[in-house]
């Protein structure tokens, strides 16, 4: 083993393992610190976003993602939400991701965690700078101003080894060793409400749904759960599958008819074989910095929630990308500890909106609904609420748009800040990702951009694309360039000159150069 990396990351879930790559196709010498020796085999986390998808593609991978489905290619990836159970007469089929797909290059996509988790555990190990040491977890973590020192220990805890980083970076789960070491709280909502997720086999619970369209997902909302769902997810098509639901606080596997529950859920009764009943709370958990000096934290270790939505490990491995190339950055000597600074202002905000806006406030406003409208108090005042919540569903989907406009390293509008919020659009707007667009060469320009600073040039005038070259030489800033004579990318854009981060953030666009080309590279790098 060896005692030296520039980087170890604590954790080698999707979140840990997303960084490694992003650091080791930087150059990046990486260990990560991993307890389990094998992935768990519990479907959690099988939502991914055009977004997530996209950093797939980045890595190289995003075919070996989609060879690793469960699900057939063509499988609709969308959800039915009922009202009481399953077998309701009244539900609807509400727009979800693909209401935004135009705004992203890859398409959504829907795997269990573990077959992600392979993926990326292949991918890792054709990286020569990265280690991967399994069986180990950390116990102690101390820094001083020019190193880290984690102490691990092996499985059962006997055998100890040091190991001395640059940066350290806990991806260890909501119980974060890492997180703990560094004293930093979580805050965030409480429901002080028991979940708990049963994996199981069912053909006939397959059969009785097909009254619906094909979809992935089914929600039943019964009133007295006061916004927590009961939630069938499909594992495969035909036999295997998730249920999430709210469940007495003292409930543990053995008191508990679970497969009654699940069939009163559904609304009809079938057979079932379990394979997995665990618990979980149902509480959203935000820490209040995600870095301490030369400590860093990201994923769950930041951040948990309910698994409503797909946010969590799309957000984590957008942490992974935020971080990775800053990381990277600041060892290499382009990038300044401003710029480290700017992952924890950037990606905070986001996941306190996300865990309290969009889930937390979705479960407390569909609490409010269910808890006013009733078929049984007035069947008419009930269809025309059940009606208007069907056609204003698609809000959580279009609404979710996290962007950087507040942050430091991004020459944002005045007043701006860095948000969950926002609209999606085809413009370029400083802190916000970039969309697609056909160049005239017929590829897509998510195929020519790379993983250092690009200035697109759309329909540009030579001398500037000079000057930005120049500046960029002289701040040893690695700026690639795509040159377009293709109007229609300015008119969509509405911008001839777009400088595009890393991570596919937009830092500038103008028609016009920027008055201090040098002081605009220096701000994107926190000089």
């Amino acid at each position: 083993m060896k005692s030296n990396y520039e980087v170890l990351i604590v954790g080698g879930g999707p979140v840990g393992m997303g960084l490694a790559i992003e650091l080791g196709l930087r150059g990046i010498s990486v260990g990560l610190v991993e307890r389990r020796t094998e992935a768990h085999r519990i479907p959690k986390g099988q939502n991914l976003m055009q977004r997530t998808v996209d950093h797939f593609y980045c890595w190289g991978i995003a075919d070996e993602l989609r060879a690793a489905k469960v699900m057939p290619d063509d499988y609709p990836i969308g959800g039915v939400t009922t009202y009481g159970n399953l077998m309701s007469e009244y539900w609807y089929k509400p727009p979800q991701r693909e209401a935004v797909q135009d705004f992203f290059f890859q398409p959504n996509d829907r795997l269990p965690q573990y077959c992600m988790e392979d993926v990326l555990r292949e991918k890792m190990a054709t990286l020569e700078n990265v280690d991967a040491l399994y069986g180990w977890h950390a116990d102690r973590v101390e820094q001083d101003s020019d190193s880290v020192r984690v102490t691990l220990l092996d499985e059962g805890d006997i055998e100890e080894q040091i190991i001395e980083a640059d940066y350290v970076v806990g991806c260890d789960g909501a119980h974060s060793t890492v997180r703990d070491q560094i004293d930093v709280e979580r805050k965030g909502s409480d429901f002080d409400q028991k979940m708990v997720l049963a994996v199981f086999r069912s053909k006939e619970l397959h059969e009785g749904l097909k009254r619906f369209p094909e979809v992935t997902t089914y929600r039943a909302m019964k009133p007295e759960h006061k916004g927590y769902w009961q939630f069938f997810g499909r594992i495969d098509v035909g036999e295997g599958w998730f249920f999430h639901a709210p469940v007495p606080l003292d409930a543990t596997a053995d008191n508990m008819d679970f497969k009654a529950l699940i069939q009163e859920a559904a609304g009809f009764e079938f057979e079932l074989e379990f394979d997995h009943v665990g618990f979980w709370d149902l509480k959203v958990a935000v820490a209040e910095t995600y870095q301490m000096g030369r400590v860093f934290i990201a994923g769950d270790a930041a951040h948990s929630h309910p698994p409503y939505g797909g946010y969590g490990v799309n957000n984590g491995l957008e942490d992974a990308r935020n971080l990775g190339w800053k990381l990277a950055a600041k060892l290499q000597g382009w990038g300044s500890d401003a710029l480290l600074n700017s992952y924890s202002q950037e990606r905070h905000p986001i996941f306190v909106e996300t865990g309290e806006d969009f889930i937390a406030g979705r479960i407390d406003s569909e609490g409010k609904f269910f808890d006013t409208y009733s078929p049984d108090k007035d069947l008419d005042e009930f269809i025309e609420a059940w009606e208007k919540k069907k056609q204003g569903s698609a809000r959580y989907a279009v609404a979710y748009e996290p962007n950087y406009e507040g942050s430091d390293v991004i020459d944002g509008p005045e007043g701006g800040v860095c948000t969950a919020h926002g609209e999606h659009m085809f413009k370029a707007r400083a802190g916000h990702h970039l969309a697609p667009f056909p160049l005239s060469s017929g590829k897509n320009i998510f195929e020519e951009l790379g993983n250092d600073f690009t200035l697109l040039a759309l329909d540009s005038d030579p001398g500037v694309v000079e000057s930005f070259q120049k500046a960029a030489a002289d701040t040893a800033i690695p700026l690639e360039t795509i040159k377009d004579g293709r109007s229609g990318g300015r008119e969509q854009y509405e911008a001839r000159y777009i400088l595009v981060r890393p991570d596919h953030y937009i830092v500038w666009c103008g028609d016009n150069p920027p008055a201090d080309i040098n002081a605009l590279l220096s701000k994107a790098v926190g000089g």
